[in-house]
């Protein structure tokens, strides 16, 4: 990837964002009046914006579009710790009642939905006897 552009309809949602890439170590690229860019380890970067040709409409992971971002999380402590400590910056727990195996037995992963609808998808690299997925 290259980049990805998010529209959102409030910017109050980049504090969720800046929260979760942070931890994620991606570093803030560039700011401006109506969004805010991130950049990744392999120079990929992500931008977050909302001006003035954005529809003020929530975000519906479940229309045809964007479903999910996934992110690769570090271990399964760094998946459970951000699933954890992401109500405090908002996002909301998807799935709770299968984690940390909502993907299926040997995928380690939380879902989180911040209050645009947007879901990430935060994917432990390895846990005990299992391998990539």
């Amino acid at each position: 990837m290259h980049h990805l552009e998010l529209w959102v309809a409030d910017l109050a949602v980049l504090d969720s964002w800046a929260w979760l890439l942070g931890e994620l170590g991606y570093q803030q690229r560039d700011a401006w009046a109506d969004g805010r860019s991130w950049s990744g380890k392999g120079g990929e970067y992500l931008v977050i914006e909302s001006g003035p040709d954005v529809r003020r409409e929530r975000h519906d992971r479940l229309r045809p579009g964007l479903n999910h971002l996934a992110f690769w999380a570090g271990s399964a402590a760094d998946v459970d710790r951000l699933v954890a400590a992401g109500s405090d910056h908002g996002w909301n727990s998807l799935f709770a009642d299968r984690y940390p195996f909502a993907g299926g037995p040997d995928h380690y992963a939380g879902y989180l939905e911040n209050g645009d609808g947007f879901e990430v998808e935060l994917v432990a690299r390895q846990r005990a006897g299992v391998g990539d997925r």
